[in-house]
């Protein structure tokens, strides 16, 4: 049975809220805590039939049952012991509401607290029930509203398949769906894929004890579906035990009650990035789908005086999801593995040096990366994005060291005859044995592609480049600017500046006045002194005084020029600038010895500096900045000998090293690229010739 035939019964409880005036976006408030109700009752009669298997119970002996039955967790005695389901008491609607309070009333504490009814000491109402029963009294719809959920029988599902129906709910009604909230439900065929690499990758021995662990598990169908996957693999001779954590209250409910019925299962409430909650607990083996995109602006003070050693690198605040990434790699034990589901933000996101590339270096200079797998767009319900998996590993075997491996998977799917949202294509069988076939042999194939781990980084090579004049030189010594100093010591300027045109971009000195040509620049000027800012203006001319000493910028010819009493030297591309800085009056006191009537006298005296203007003028080599981006090897020699090559084949102009950083990033366009084949020309001509003829046709037939 497909657990989405139970559509139509989700639609039917729709409809009473529609009729009752609730806003579809608050449908999923409605609809959760009942889900959550099915949910546990199905766990709990699956249990109860297990055990009477079991020990070979019947009911005319079912006292002898309650011995299995822990009753301060994931109880109900009217269950259990008196086999009575919901869908038993809504069929009596005249003592419906009794008999509905004596069943949940008799749910154990735990189980209560997670509902949200009746609980003690519930600071969390992680669904609300109690608020809900209210509302649904309040619209005279609750009898009809719990007997449409009376008959969704979850009983004979999987978490996986559960969860996807829970995923149903939320994405129908969409804002409060995962994408609006930047998580992604991971579908059944991915947790399929991931579990059969962990099953090829960890070798299990028969009666080892793993530790599994989700930091985003949601409502646990990766993480418990995982662990379904590994028992059925290994026959249930493999010991596990799971361990998760969601910062969803109502998803975190759903995994905290799958985990009731399950042995050694840990499921925390909380922010993982934050909440230390496992404390220095290491996995054997991590899953995880992070959400994407969401920011870390309301935590990062938690993040940066984390004292974990988990960030040794920080993303940018708009995106946590590597965060997650470096969480995971900090759990792993020594030996362990883990595979997340990232988008494709950190593969390429952040430039070198950044946050992002940094961390993306820090996972392989420890070698713990092993293999990327890019999977089919529209494999999720709420988003048609690639998604990839990154398979780390902490203990990769010697012929692995310092490689990874990029599989394209984006090819590997089948469409599904109905969509479902987003989710379009699907993973078969086949499609994923590909894929587990292709990590296990490590070699290249159709679709895949190994790499030296170093074919990940590069290096941006930072440069000073100098502008040249038609003779390729450039004024200065490349780095070193020469300065021509103040032209005159002080030049007090205790009268308003007095400016006037005097040809395009030139300026000089005469006496206690500047003058300008370009009147735009010294309207400022006088305002941005006032204001003790010292501005760095460019022109083209400077004349000083008398024409002592002469310098302009010839535009024929790109350069600087020196003229002497005529004598005109070409000193390369530059500019000349200028700074104007003005000093308020100061008074400075100083001894001075006087000789009087033959004898010295010390005096002290007042040195009265007015206010004034200072201008300095300088010439400067023209500048701009730039990078290149060049291939890195390990070796610094080998690297340094790749640059100077790299700048002498490439790089023609004069330059100046500002500084190297080293970046990674994985593209995996660029390397399963295949590039279109175009029609030969003859082809193509060919067909514009037939397509002139049926032009010149239709133009007949409109003449006529």
């Amino acid at each position: 049975m497909d657990i989405l035939s139970y559509e139509s019964k989700i639609w039917e409880s729709a409809d009473l809220l529609i009729a009752a005036g609730v806003k579809q976006s608050d449908f999923p408030n409605y609809m959760m805590p009942f889900f959550a109700l099915r949910l546990v009752e199905s766990r709990l009669l699956r249990k109860r039939k297990a055990l009477m298997q079991e020990n070979n119970i019947d009911e005319t002996h079912i006292d002898d049952l309650m011995v299995f039955f822990d009753e301060t967790t994931g109880y109900n005695e009217v269950l259990i012991k008196n086999n009575v389901k919901l869908a038993d008491i809504v069929k009596t609607e005249k003592t419906f509401d009794s008999d509905f309070n004596k069943y949940l009333n008799d749910f154990d504490q735990e189980t209560r607290h997670l509902l949200g009814y009746k609980a003690e000491n519930n600071n969390e109402k992680f669904l609300n029930l109690d608020g809900i029963i209210s509302e649904l009294k309040g619209k005279k719809i609750f009898f009809d509203f719990v007997s449409v959920w009376a008959q969704i029988d979850l009983e004979p599902f999987n978490n996986s398949e559960i969860t996807t129906l829970e995923e149903h709910i939320k994405r129908r009604w969409a804002d409060l769906s995962a994408s609006t909230a930047g998580e992604q439900y991971t579908p059944d065929d991915i947790i399929a894929l991931i579990s059969d690499i962990v099953i090829d990758k960890a070798h299990f021995a028969e009666g080892q004890f793993v530790q599994i662990y989700d930091p985003t598990c949601g409502g646990g169908n990766l993480l418990f579906g995982l662990e379904d996957r590994i028992k059925e693999h290994f026959n249930n001779k493999v010991y596990t035990a799971t361990n998760g954590m969601d910062l969803n209250s109502q998803l975190y409910a759903l995994a905290k009650i799958e985990s009731l019925f399950r042995t050694d299962s840990s499921i925390k409430y909380g922010n993982t990035l934050t909440d230390v909650s496992f404390g220095d607990k290491k996995f054997d083996v991590i899953v995880a789908n992070p959400p994407y995109g969401l920011t870390w602006k309301g935590f990062k003070k938690a993040i940066d005086n984390d004292q974990t050693g988990r960030f040794p690198y920080l993303p940018g605040i708009s995106d946590s999801q590597m965060l997650f990434d470096l969480h995971i790699a900090h759990y792993m034990k020594s030996d362990g593995i883990a595979v997340i589901v990232n988008n494709g933000s950190p593969l390429f996101s952040g430039d070198a040096g950044s946050g992002e590339s940094e961390i993306r270096k820090y996972l392989l200079d420890h070698d713990w990366v092993e293999a990327l797998i890019q999977m089919p767009s529209n494999e999720f319900f709420n988003t048609g994005i690639y998604t990839y998996l990154w398979v780390l590993n902490k203990n990769k075997p010697a012929e692995r060291k310092d490689k990874l491996i990029l599989i394209n998977g984006s090819q590997l799917f089948e469409t599904l005859k109905k969509s479902k949202g987003d989710k379009r294509n699907t993973m078969n069988e086949n499609h994923r044995a590909q894929i587990v076939e292709a990590l296990r042999n490590f070699k290249d194939s159709e679709i895949s592609k190994v790499f030296d781990k170093w074919f990940c980084y590069y290096n941006k090579f930072s440069i000073t480049l100098f502008d040249v004049d038609a003779n390729g030189k450039a004024y200065c010594d490349f780095n070193e600017q020469t300065q021509w100093g103040n032209i005159k010591e002080a030049v007090y300027l205790k009268t308003p500046l007095n400016f006037t045109s005097f040809g395009d971009g030139e300026f000089y000195i005469d006496g206690s006045d500047i003058y300008l040509g370009d009147e735009s620049i010294c309207d400022n000027v006088s305002e941005y002194v006032k204001e003790e800012v010292y501005p760095v203006l460019c022109s083209t001319k400077l004349l000083v005084e008398n024409n002592v000493l002469k310098y302009f910028f010839d535009t024929n010819c790109q350069s600087l020029i020196e003229d002497k009493v005529g004598f005109q030297t070409m000193l390369g591309n530059g500019k000349i600038t200028f700074k104007l800085t003005y000093k308020k009056k100061t008074v400075k006191k100083k001894n001075i010895t006087e000789i009087v009537d033959g004898k010295k006298v010390k005096k002290e005296i007042e040195e009265v500096i007015p206010e004034h203007y200072t201008i300095a003028f300088f010439l400067e080599s023209s500048t701009s900045n730039d990078y290149e981006i060049i291939p890195y090897s390990p070796d610094e020699a080998t690297n340094n000998s790749t640059i100077a090559e790299f700048m002498q084949k490439y790089v023609t102009r004069p330059w100046s090293y500002r500084q190297n950083v080293v970046g990674t990033e994985i593209n995996f366009n660029k390397v399963f690229y295949v590039p279109e084949t175009l029609r030969p020309a003859a082809k193509i001509l060919e067909d514009i010739k037939a397509v002139d003829i049926e032009l010149k046709q239709l133009e007949n037939q409109f003449a006529l």
